[in-house]
């Protein structure tokens, strides 16, 4: 019965109920998520867990119940809370990752599929028209760029980056990309998991892009997520994780790419990030059957070599503004010697890890 069981949450510095849960999720083939702010058990009169849930920012995530109490509408009730808990702090659009064998029990308690990998995840969303709707405002966007669009023939590019922060390297796979095609969509990834936080990302982006007069520029919203934070816990490995993300992200691009009309799409060569190899590697293979042109832009290079955001950063949190000068655009020097970047520079500073966060 219901009421025989407490809802209750689950403190990281609980270690009985943390390692309840780890066993509970473990018996499920669940291995906890590494990215978790909320988690929730329903206990037993003996202080037993027989069902979890968490949540991260605005997704739902490690949810389970224990094979004993299946059946009894346990996870009706860890949805309900959740739910219930994430509009308490202002997230009306909720997002989860499910296996795909779960997604219509999901799909019963008002969840929609955005995208799936067959065999290994579905990405949902609380909102039947959350996607569509994005797409549209997508559209609506390029409006004032659609001139050359017309064309039957014309070449419309793609890029996605995270710009944290945007440097010489950036902009030279936007300037090689632009030169290529009549239209460049530019998306900067808005999820806030990076050093420098979106709102400066997008900024920097969009005033390094303004002279490019056929570049427009968008944000991702939630539709796309960083590798740091994609959901892993109910996959078996990390290469598994990578290529399982990468192949999501390439599902949701291709409706993104048949609403822009998109033909090319542009990333940069990565020597230094195996996760970034392995997801480009992912991505050509994928775009090939699609028809979709996939361009690999070799890295722009200085005297130290290619210039990355990660040597950048280290620049920043070092305080060498001259050599910073020459590895990023005006505005992105302007802004990291104006006093507005000094909390992000502090930020930098204090971070444990800097160069692949």
């Amino acid at each position: 019965m219901m009421s025989d069981y407490t809802v209750s949450r689950i403190s990281s510095t609980d270690k009985r109920a943390v390692r309840q849960m780890d066993a509970l999720l473990e018996n499920e083939g669940i291995e906890r998520d590494k990215n978790l702010d909320y988690s929730i058990g329903l206990f037993d009169d003996n202080y037993d867990l027989v069902a979890t849930g968490s949540c991260f920012a605005n997704t739902l995530r490690c949810m389970a119940v224990s094979s004993e109490h299946q059946g009894e509408g346990l996870m009706n009730q860890i949805i309900s809370h959740l739910i219930e808990f994430q509009y308490s702090r202002g997230n009306a659009s909720l997002f989860l990752y499910t296996k795909c064998n779960t997604a219509r029990f999901f799909g019963d308690l008002g969840f929609y599929e955005i995208a799936r990998v067959e065999g290994k995840v579905v990405f949902m969303e609380n909102r039947r028209t959350g996607f569509s709707d994005y797409l549209k405002r997508l559209q609506r966007e390029t409006s004032a760029f659609l001139e050359s669009e017309k064309e039957q023939d014309a070449k419309i590019g793609a890029v996605i980056m995270n710009a944290n922060p945007f440097t010489l390297g950036h902009r030279y796979l936007v300037e090689q990309a632009a030169a290529a095609v009549d239209l460049l969509h530019v998306f900067v990834v808005s999820e806030d998991a990076s050093l420098v936080p979106f709102s400066v990302r997008r900024q920097l982006v969009a005033e390094g892009c303004r002279d490019l007069s056929n570049v427009v520029c968008h944000e991702t919203g939630p539709y796309m997520i960083s590798n740091a934070t994609f959901p892993s816990y109910f996959l078996k490995d990390s290469d598994t994780v990578i290529r399982s993300h990468a192949k999501l992200d390439i599902q949701v691009f291709l409706r993104i790419a048949k609403a822009l009309s998109v033909t090319d799409r542009f990333v940069g060569e990565e020597p230094f990030s195996q996760v970034t190899g392995i997801y480009n590697q992912v991505m050509a293979e994928e775009l090939a059957s699609t028809g979709l042109n996939c361009h690999i832009i070799p890295r722009k290079a200085d005297e130290d070599g290619a210039i990355s955001a990660s040597e950048v950063r280290c620049l920043i949190r070092d305080g060498n503004f001259e050599a910073l000068k020459k590895k990023v655009p005006a505005c992105t020097f302007r802004y990291f010697t104006s006093v507005a970047a000094e909390p992000v520079i502090q930020k930098i500073r204090s971070a444990a890890e800097v160069r692949h966060y």
